[in-house]
């Protein structure tokens, strides 16, 4: 039986700007979070390696690919962080909101001036960057479960070694917040629910799904596009080295999952759609950084109705962030399966028209 949008997200509108902000982290304090793991530790005693060449290419790539975070970024640069704030071309203005027609009248921005919204992006980076731990974070912990659960001995093999990459990643954020920056974020309540569900399902596929796809892949995405806009010589080495990662665990999704999801009945396949729904719509709402908002002392509720309410067009990093998630759902079979579910559900949040985006890096071969 279908699933109806309160089914899936638990609000029957997905722009319901009251479930939205109802979402929030309640235990900012809490150094522990525990979820319960549903799945089967699974062992396969064919040990037969390279049964699946794609991953078995993809797993000696990896062992060649390592890098130390200590030994190879230069720590030593200095990083001005309000300097990049005023030279970085996504940092709003006065003049840049009034040629959009954005009127922030009766919201506490109406006063706001350039140096204000400079101080909004130091926040927003710092806020950012946080996000991006705390989702790497996740992707050590689901990359260890696929570990466990996956019953293939090569993908075994290939998602031992994005363990490390993740355990790497969460350690350079880690330094680059706590060195270089001017404050950090606990987890976003969207981004949480959504690991914890992922983390939850006693299902392989899911894992690979929800991280792999969905997260790693908006992960890509946004590391490209801030990639392309910094000029702060240490971050730019960093997402370089951690966009080459990302790309392999991106690859190693699709490689696996479109074996499986070949033999997935009509049913079974309406799962996943419905998952990876929910899963960017969950990503969609955490964009909104009502925890910035918080800390500046604003009023976030009037200005996210007006974010939600900015035309889709307009959104161009929120929708440059599906640029990898929706080729790779087509690659998938995900878009058209079901009579085209998921792409009825994607061109409602504006972002189907990613389904053919290429890259321009070659970052896996």
């Amino acid at each position: 039986m279908s699933r109806t949008d309160a089914d899936i997200l638990g609000r029957e509108d997905v722009n319901d700007l009251d479930a939205i902000l109802a979402m929030s982290n309640t235990a900012v304090d809490e150094a522990l979070h525990t979820v319960r793991d549903n799945a089967d530790a699974i062992f396969t005693w064919d040990y037969e390696k390279g049964a699946r060449p794609a991953l078995n290419k993809l797993y000696e790539k990896a062992k060649h690919s390592q890098w130390n975070g200590e030994t190879d970024l230069d720590w030593s640069i200095t990083v001005d962080q309000e300097e990049l704030a005023r030279t970085n071309p996504l940092t709003p203005t006065v003049e840049g909101f009034a040629a959009l027609g954005i009127d922030f009248s009766g919201t506490a921005l109406a006063t706001w001036t350039n140096e204000d919204w400079v101080r909004f992006q130091i926040e927003t980076q710092n806020w950012g960057l946080s996000q991006f731990m705390h989702g790497e974070q996740g992707a050590l912990i689901c990359t260890a479960k696929i570990v466990e659960t996956v019953p293939w001995i090569d993908a075994k093999y290939y998602a031992a070694t994005q363990v490390m990459d993740e355990a790497r990643h969460v350690e350079v954020f880690a330094k680059y917040l706590d060195t270089k920056l001017t404050g950090n974020y606990p987890v976003n309540a969207h981004l949480k629910l959504l690991l914890d569900d992922i983390i939850e399902d006693s299902r392989w596929d899911m894992t690979y799904l929800g991280m792999q796809i969905m997260v790693e892949g908006l992960a890509l995405a946004a590391f490209g596009f801030m990639y392309q806009l910094t000029n702060e010589p240490l971050l730019k080495k960093l997402l370089r080295y951690v966009m080459s990662d990302e790309a392999r665990h991106v690859a190693f999704g699709v490689l696996s999952l479109q074996e499986y999801y070949a033999g997935l009945s009509d049913a079974e396949l309406r799962e996943r759609q419905e998952f990876a729904f929910e899963a960017a719509v969950r990503m969609r709402d955490r964009f909104l950084q009502q925890e910035v908002w918080d800390r500046l002392g604003i009023d976030g509720r009037k200005v996210v109705k007006m974010m939600l309410e900015i035309p889709a067009d307009q959104l161009i990093f929120q929708q440059m962030l599906f640029s990898k998630i929706v080729p790779n759902c087509k690659k998938l079979g995900l878009l058209d399966a079901g009579s085209g579910w998921l792409r009825d559900r994607f061109t409602d949040i504006g972002v189907i028209q990613f389904e053919d985006h290429t890259d321009d890096l070659d970052l896996v071969a």
